[in-house]
């Protein structure tokens, strides 16, 4: 599954498959300018850390194109549109690391015309898409070598295909195994309240012969207890100096409850995703997004009006509770802030 992310030349146009419509049906939604990309990474048209950062990449050429219509004021436009993307999701690091690769290339070409910048940055976010492909399906390969033959695995939101350019962080691990041979089988965490495990995790897998069964987050002490699940893999938005590791908001809760029943938590994550300028998970920015998720199912109101909900999108997972980190790299182990900088240092 590669095309959920689309380049159009003849519409000069980043094409979008809209995660918000599945598994119900395929839709795309069509970038063409910077407010069109901010409003689909806000609005969870695409999500997953990896896949935010080449969409964003995809958005630094919309924005040179929109620059360019402000004629001899087209650079600082341009600043301006690119602060905006950057600020699109404060907590996926890829984001950000997409933009300031973009602004290093700028800095390389400072005489540049604006039509130039803008073939150079179509050509930087195009070779972004293919090596992202690359990193996850290395990442696989390393990944697969943690799962034996007949492993039940546990999995918490999506970090599939779909939340990158293709093949997939935590699944691109769970795919390299299948495609091995091994028998294994994937228990896909709801996630609330998007449901991204629900809807995407299962939709990606089921349709590729991987068997899945959907779990109530709520099941998962139970399911451990009971000796069902033998791994667990997810993927990250952020990962600090020291290993701790930001995901989607219930990952925490399993890496607790894993650890409590001796089920190895592993994290599966691009060097990019790692933020070696922070020093822990105390100082990720944790997203607290629109009460509407929780309170509604659909137009269906579930809870009563005037009652606050909370609605913090990620939440921190220590380094202390993770079996490894796996990257394309190779498995990092603790100490992670050793291997970190050892292995991830300098990116």
């Amino acid at each position: 599954m590669t095309d959920h992310i689309a380049y159009s030349a003849d519409r000069h146009a980043l094409l979008l498959l809209d995660q918000r419509f599945l598994p119900d049906r395929e839709e795309y939604f069509v970038c063409r300018n910077t407010a069109d990309t901010i409003y689909a990474l806000q609005t969870m048209v695409v999500r997953g850390a990896p896949a935010i950062g080449v969409t964003a990449a995809y958005g630094c050429y919309l924005a040179a194109r929109e620059a360019s219509e402000a004629g001899g004021a087209w650079k600082d436009r341009l600043t301006a549109l690119l602060a905006e993307l950057e600020q699109a999701r404060p907590t996926a690091v890829n984001l950000r690391w997409a933009v300031e690769h973009m602004r290093a290339l700028w800095q390389t070409m400072p005489e540049a015309a604006c039509d130039a910048l803008v073939s150079a940055w179509l050509g930087a976010a195009q070779d972004m898409h293919a090596e992202d492909i690359e990193i996850n399906k290395a990442m696989g390969r390393h990944g697969a070598e943690l799962i034996a033959d007949g492993d039940t695995v546990m999995t918490h939101c999506n970090a599939g295909a779909l939340a990158t350019a293709g093949y997939g962080t935590a699944l691109g691990v769970i795919r390299a195994a299948f495609e091995q041979g091994k028998r294994i089988r994937v228990i896909a965490n709801e996630t609330r309240p998007f449901l991204q495990g629900a809807r995407l995790t299962a939709y990606e897998l089921a349709k590729e012969g991987i068997p899945v069964t959907v779990a109530c987050d709520n099941a998962v002490g139970h399911l451990m207890k009971r000796g069902m699940v033998q791994k667990v893999v997810v993927g990250a938005d952020r990962i600090a100096a020291n290993g701790d590791v930001a995901n989607k908001i219930g990952t925490y809760t399993v890496a607790l409850i894993a650890k409590a029943h001796g089920v190895p938590f592993y994290v599966a994550a691009p060097a990019s995703t790692f933020d070696l300028r922070i020093a822990s998970g105390e100082e990720i920015p944790i997203e607290d997004r629109t009460p509407r998720e929780v309170t509604h199912v659909g137009e269906h109101r579930i809870t009563p009006e005037n009652v606050p909900v909370y609605n913090y999108a990620f939440d921190v997972t220590p380094a202390g509770l993770i079996a490894g980190i796996i990257t394309e790299r190779g498995v990092l182990t603790a100490p992670y802030a050793e291997s970190i900088r050892a292995v991830i240092g300098g990116k």
